[in-house]
């Protein structure tokens, strides 16, 4: 299963849950870190540039690139940082068999439903991805962790610099 398999939604979103057995987890294990009880007065963001679909493990990975990079320079206290997109839609794979005479078995279905292999999330162009809030003295850092995190993601995407009016 490549990942640029499931890279553009050419498909209705598959997401009840209700109806489906054997789904497998998010691989996402936390999606705010450092410290949420801070009011920080810088977010940087990652922003997403096309619209597709972005795989948990994906992720996953970006997160754990930028949050090591984080906690590296900054410590727990200086950043908040928040996974924004959630993994809802269930990706479906046709299991190919790779045995002799294969082709005789695989012949038939041309677009079969498949079984549950992962999850993924929809974005659209110009939704975040990944936002952390810092001092002004962490913007460097935060702008250099994202950037790390934008190297394991599928799609384009770029960093923003804003103030936090929240």
């Amino acid at each position: 299963m490549n990942a640029r398999n499931f890279r553009d939604p050419k498909q209705m979103a598959y997401t009840r849950r209700k109806y489906m057995g054997g789904i497998p987890g998010s691989k996402i294990v936390k999606f705010t870190m450092g410290n949420t009880s801070k009011k920080f007065p810088i977010k940087v963001e990652l922003i997403n540039l096309e619209h597709g679909q972005v795989r948990h493990n994906s992720l996953e990975s970006a997160r754990i690139a930028a949050n090591r990079q984080l906690e590296l320079k900054l410590g727990k206290d200086l950043y908040y940082m928040k996974v924004v997109p959630f993994p809802h839609i269930v990706l479906r794979e046709h299991k190919r068999i790779n045995v002799a005479q294969a082709d005789r078995f695989q012949e038939g279905m041309k677009s079969p439903y498949g079984k549950p292999t992962g999850t993924a999330a929809r974005l659209k162009r110009g939704e975040p991805l990944i936002t952390i809030e810092v001092e002004p003295e962490g913007v460097e850092v935060a702008k250099e962790a994202l950037e790390r995190a934008r190297d394991k993601l599928p799609m384009p995407s770029r960093v923003f610099i804003t103030e936090n009016k929240e």
